[in-house]
């Protein structure tokens, strides 16, 4: 008998579990039983396929409606060409040399294919996929295909992979498996297809998880039975097993409808244990101090804090008054003036004689926190210097690429306490960084950083006492994934924009119409003429413009990348259209003091147009800035998109943003262009962007190099199952009755660890 943690080499064998480990990312007996069909195929009606990208790998099971062997016109040899048609889409399927397989693909058969998508003349084709012959509806498996039949065939082809000839057809037959499954497993009403790859068919996957279902021993409930009969759920054990062999939709409807609550109560069960293992901590309690440099701040602002900003910041001031760390996630549109509420929280804490460290993920932006705040604070951040104010603290920076001596004053700032607020990147995470007395952690956007490494920071409070924490995001997150993502943290939200703030005029350029080219680059100019500034923003940073000529770049799929590089556009654009204008070019690639002083310089006016990659995404304010071209503006995501373009307008002028894209018009590219075209409602383009993604990325699971753990989980549809499961997590957690294996058990052990990378 087998249990969920056995390691799957010791029930399918070493070469199994290897193939297994390498291409699905399964390494258990609970791994492999939570790998759940994506859909089912049902007998007597073929599956209904979507039209699917080029290059997109799909399993589809079709009626053979003619076959025909024809000789090939560049070479010797034949080939066999097969219409298809799965009840939806007819389609064409080729096999070279198809001398094995002539006889068993004939006209009326009915299959399953499994490969990769390629179209000629808008017609969807099939090049040497995978394949298996199925039973047909009222068909006798014997009547189907002989036994002697059959043997033969797979030996043929057995010795044919093992080198005797070269000519042997790629395919899968009915049978060349691991003997898991038979013909008599498909002879039913419902055969499940399963995420697949190249290697490992969907039909070698269902084989394994029959294996594992024989000896797997009753899976122990993680619900209590009160639980499950209000709910109205089946129990784990016959869920698990519904989900891969089913006989009726009813009863995947039921399996499905328990495993969903299954994953939204284990991704609340593992966060709620985060929340309360805060509140056992203790914390500083920062309270007002009258006179100090928040209210210092608070009566040089030239301007009133907007409606919302006034809320968060009280909602925060109240939390940091406790002697239990908060926890609170900031969430606000591009603009909203996120940077002014931790500032000014931040000031509460120097005053009550507390550190406070501001992470940002590059130097860009943490070197723009440092102008900002530097700025803002005047002669409140000039303590022992002749323009410093009486009560002065000091502003450190602290980064990867900064020189020796850079390091070292400000490293002595740091552990001296004479600085009051500590700017920088990862950095600030390395061991030798150490603090005088910290109370107040401040992470800028989340998203980049891991839980683990926002708690390196939390870690380093003095006498045990843990700091505060707010991190901080400009891409509005919808909640249902705020409470999954983000469930260990209390969430605050700015939506209002600061007085003055132009809304930003949002146009989609098809770059197959060179007139519409053109006249972006004129319009980048007339901009420039009338004294503004603009921002040029590519995917990628291109070759070392020093290098000797390379070979064209290749894109991971082996195909030409076609995107233009940051490198290439400054390049063309200094010679040509804007080659007046006084440009510059800004990447990661740079040093850090380089990179810094063309910031600065575009910050005073002193550069036209910056030619950059996303490094200037996030946090760069520069009021006089107008303009953002985006190249290939399909490569980026909606939230990027809606980020990158809030760094224009931003001085009470109106900004525009132009969408270059070579995108097909009919295409999921060009919708999410459109939506970013149509709104400036981040938090409507937020659930077009979790629409058109894997939710298990925005869960974290891409991070930790796993697949992802939620497959009938949707963080858009199901607010109301995640709240339930948060509500009856917290409960059960009080009373401690629930199952210390449960998070493993749902998400399975390796992939539980995701959720400290999200």
């Amino acid at each position: 008998m087998a249990v969920l943690s056995d390691p799957l080499e010791s029930v399918l064998g070493a070469k199994v579990a290897e193939s297994l480990a390498e291409e699905i990312k399964v390494f258990t007996v609970g791994h492999l039983v939570h790998y759940f069909p994506s859909r089912y195929v049902r007998q007597g009606s073929l599956s209904p396929e979507k039209l699917p990208d080029t290059g997109e790998r799909v399993t589809v099971v079709a009626r053979i409606e003619r076959a025909d062997v024809v000789n090939m016109r560049q070479r010797r040899g034949q080939m066999l060409k097969i219409v298809a048609n799965d009840g939806h889409n007819k389609f064409t399927v080729t096999f070279f040399n198809p001398k094995f397989i002539r006889n068993r693909l004939k006209a009326g058969v009915r299959v399953m294919l499994s490969g990769e998508v390629s179209y000629f003349r808008d017609q969807l084709q099939l090049t040497h996929p995978e394949w298996m012959v199925l039973p047909d509806d009222g068909l006798s498996i014997e009547t189907g295909v002989g036994s002697a039949e059959l043997t033969s065939v797979v030996t043929a082809l057995r010795d044919r992979q093992d080198g005797e000839g070269a000519d042997a057809p790629e395919g899968r037959y009915v049978g060349d498996s691991a003997g898991g499954l038979d013909l008599a497993d498909f002879d039913r009403a419902l055969v499940p297809v399963y995420p697949a790859t190249r290697k490992l068919q969907t039909w070698d996957i269902w084989s394994h998880i029959r294996t594992v279902l024989k000896i797997l021993e009753p899976v122990a409930d993680p619900l209590p039975e009160s639980a499950r009969a209000e709910r109205g759920f089946v129990d784990e054990d016959t869920a698990l097993r519904t989900v891969h062999f089913p006989e009726t939709e009813d009863e995947v409807a039921a399996a499905k409808e328990r495993l969903k609550f299954d994953e939204a109560f284990a991704l609340q069960v593992a966060l709620a244990e985060r929340r309360l293992a805060d509140r056992d901590q203790r914390s500083p309690s920062i309270v007002h101090v009258s006179g100090g440099l928040e209210d210092k701040l608070y009566e040089r602002l030239p301007f009133t804090l907007t409606g919302g900003q006034q809320i968060v910041v009280n909602e925060i001031y109240e939390q940091l008054a406790l002697p239990r760390p908060m926890s609170r996630l900031l969430q606000g549109e591009v603009g909203s003036g996120k940077t002014l509420v931790s500032l000014l929280t931040m000031l509460r804490a120097v005053d009550n004689g507390y550190q406070c460290v501001l992470l940002a993920p590059t130097e860009v932006l943490a070197a723009q926190h440092y102008r900002t705040i530097t700025t803002q604070l005047g002669g409140l951040a000039k303590a022992g210097e002749l323009e410093g104010e009486p009560g002065a603290t000091r502003v450190a920076l602290l980064t990867g690429s900064m020189k020796t001596a850079g390091k070292r004053t400000a490293l002595l700032e740091v552990v001296s306490g004479d600085a009051g607020i500590v700017i920088g990147t990862h950095a600030l995470l390395e061991e030798h960084v150490d603090f005088f007395n910290l109370g107040y952690v401040v992470v800028d956007e989340q998203h980049r950083f891991g839980v683990e490494q926002r708690d390196v920071l939390r870690g380093r409070g003095r006498d045990d006492v843990v700091p505060h924490l707010l991190v901080m995001t400009a891409t509005p997150i919808p909640r249902t994934v705020a409470m999954t993502v983000y469930g260990d943290l209390e969430t605050s939200t700015l939506r209002e924009l600061p007085r003055g703030r132009q809304p930003i005029t949002t146009t989609v350029v098809p770059t197959r119409l060179p007139s519409w080219v053109e006249r972006v680059w004129q319009r980048v100019d007339e901009e420039v003429e009338a004294g503004r500034q603009a921002y040029v923003v590519c995917s990628r940073i291109g070759d070392d413009p020093d290098a000797k000529p390379k070979s064209k770049k290749k894109s991971g799929d082996g195909k030409e990348d076609k995107t233009v590089a940051v490198v290439d556009l400054f390049a063309q654009l200094s010679a040509g259209p804007l080659g007046k204008r006084r440009i510059a070019m800004l990447h990661g690639r740079m040093p850090g003091d380089e990179k810094n002083a063309i910031m600065d310089a575009f910050t005073a006016g002193d550069i036209d147009i910056l030619v950059s990659t996303t490094v200037i995404e996030v946090g760069v304010d520069v009021p006089n800035a107008t303009t953002m071209v985006i190249v290939d503006a399909e490569r980026f995501g909606v939230s990027q998109l809606h980020q990158l373009r809030g760094r224009v307008g931003r001085g009470g002028l109106p900004g525009l943003c132009l969408l270059m894209t070579g995108a097909p018009e009919v295409s999921q590219s060009m919708e999410r262009l459109k939506a970013v075209e149509k709104s400036n409602d981040g938090f409507e383009l937020a659930r077009v962007d979790l629409a058109q993604r894997r939710e298990g990325d925005v869960l974290g699971a891409a991070q930790s190099g796993e697949t992802s753990s939620l497959h009938f989980l949707s963080l858009l549809e199901d607010d109301d199952i995640i709240a339930d499961a948060r509500e009856l997590a917290d409960a059960l957690l009080a009373t401690k009755s629930v199952s210390p294996e449960l998070v493993d058990q749902v998400l399975g052990s390796d992939r539980a660890g995701y959720l400290d990378k999200s």
